[in-house]
């Protein structure tokens, strides 16, 4: 069967099952045609849902109904053994249990009852988990390999939390490897969606083809000069409990659909109007592009809510209240609103910044002398940064460039033939991937080089998009203190 035709008994699967783009309840051979299509956005994600016709901001899209998401709940009700099987290990986490309970139900093939919806789940996937070392160093940002190590080591340590279990749960073998469970894992990180009663989500057929569209900062930034004088202490500090919940409100708000009880299905809205042939986006939340990485992994190249983050001394953190994560710089390259405040009131005496705290909290200037200052910190530390990376923004586009070039390369033993245009990095690919010394006639894109060359490529596009946020950020420091000077 091919795999439009294959594609074709999901959506009839779908359709047999309750699953529907449309409020009429009559019967049809697909579950998409009335309000959404599936179509190839080869520019924006690939594989999306299109709108049939005209789409209305706020209108029902999609209905999944709860029958039909798999969830550890949904199967452990269907098979008694694997329900007594969680049982016995109730320490595991809720993301432990699902990663696992999608595993125990792929083993059993074609008798599973969503065997049509696993035909069709990606094979491979590049979140940070799946790095080698040099993908992880291709980063080379601190806190961006240290976030590739955390995730490795932690899927590690969920991965060994489940052995028991699966030793005793008698499935497959090459289900029980790591290799598999990073599969599963990504799998659950990158497509499962928020239900109250499982904390891990679930996994929703059709619901899950839906393609990310960052919503519009919600950052400090932009937030009413008024709210922060409501958080204000009376010491003229900030309190942080206060943002940290407008931050998850935020993020609650920040979504298109969800499981309403009231119908007992995943219901999926248009967070915007659309023209027939757009594509219809879905926000999963705001995400930074190193958090798209890890959890999905993607990145996006306009990303309103991406965050660069710069080494800071002790003594910023401690002259303010403002959270860590909040002192950062934007993808534009301005700093952001926490950040301009803290360096603000770490440049004034300490026997001043109680006299102006509630100023800097407020988003004003200081004065100009001190705004100079801040500029000029911020300038020269942004140079440090740049200037202490291996590459520079223009080296690192020849090196995508080449990369792109490589995975269109039709004729293998061209491969070959790169080194020498592309320098020591490529080589060091080389070397990682075995392909040191290899006759012309040996060298092959195997699916496995494949894999490694799509997710250096991505840590390579990351890093462009960190160092261009500290060169823009520059240009803006300079642009700040001429007005100044004017």
């Amino acid at each position: 069967m091919g795999t439009e035709e294959s594609f074709e008994s999901l959506l009839r699967w779908a359709a047999d099952h309750g699953i529907s783009d449309s409020v009429d309840k009559q019967c049809s051979h697909s579950c998409l045609g009335r309000s959404l299509c599936v179509c190839f956005f080869p520019d924006a994600g690939g594989r999306g849902l299109g709108a049939v016709r005209h789409l209305t901001k706020g209108e029902l899209v999609l209905k999944v109904p709860k029958s039909v998401l798999l969830t550890t709940q949904s199967l452990s009700l269907q098979d008694e053994k694997l329900s007594m099987a969680l049982k016995r290990y109730p320490s595991l986490s809720s993301t432990q249990k699902l990663t696992f309970c999608l595993l125990y139900e792929i083993g059993k093939g074609s008798s599973s009852w969503w065997f049509p919806y696993f035909k069709h789940l990606p094979t491979t996937y590049e979140t940070l988990a799946t790095f080698g070392e040099f993908e992880k160093q291709a980063l080379q940002v601190d806190y961006a390999l240290w976030e590739a190590e955390k995730a490795a080591s932690k899927s590690h340590a969920e991965w060994r939390g489940v052995k028991g279990l699966m030793e005793e749960s008698i499935i497959k073998n090459q289900l029980q490897t790591f290799k598999a469970w990073l599969w599963a894992s990504a799998t659950i990180s990158s497509r499962a969606l928020y239900v109250p009663w499982d904390e891990a989500g679930c996994l929703c057929p059709v619901g899950d083809l839906f393609n990310y569209a960052a919503p519009e900062a919600e950052s400090f930034d932009i937030m009413d000069v008024s709210s922060f004088s409501q958080h204000a202490s009376l010491n003229g500090n900030i309190t942080t409990d206060g943002l940290h919940k407008e931050e998850q409100d935020t993020q609650r708000a920040l979504t298109d659909g969800g499981f309403e009880e009231n119908v007992s299905a995943y219901c999926f809205y248009a967070r915007e109007s659309y023209k027939r042939g757009e594509q219809v986006l879905l926000s999963y939340g705001t995400y930074t592009n190193l958090e798209l990485l890890q959890y999905y992994g993607f990145l996006l190249q306009e990303n309103p809510n991406d965050r660069v983050f710069i080494p800071l001394e002790h003594d910023i953190y401690s002259s303010s209240s403002w959270p860590k994560e909040s002192l950062f710089i934007h993808q534009n390259g301005n700093p952001s609103f926490a950040l301009l405040s803290a360096l603000r009131l770490w440049a004034t005496h300490p026997n001043k910044r109680r006299g102006v705290g509630h100023l800097a909290y407020a988003g004003s200037q200081l004065s100009v002398k001190n705004e100079v200052l801040v500029m000029q910190w911020l300038s020269k530390n942004c140079h440090a940064v740049l200037n202490n990376l291996p590459t520079s923004v223009e080296e690192d586009n020849q090196l995508l460039c080449n990369i792109c070039k490589i995975q269109d390369l039709q004729v293998p033993r061209e491969l070959g033939k790169m080194p020498s245009t592309v320098g020591g990095e490529f080589c060091a690919f080389l070397e990682t991937n075995g392909l040191v010394n290899r006759e012309e006639t040996e060298l092959q894109l195997t699916g496995k080089i494949k894999r490694s060359l799509e997710r250096w490529k991505l840590a390579v596009q990351w890093r462009i998009l960190y160092k261009k946020a500290l060169v823009d950020c520059i240009s803006y420091c300079t642009r700040t203190t001429c007005s100044l000077s004017s």
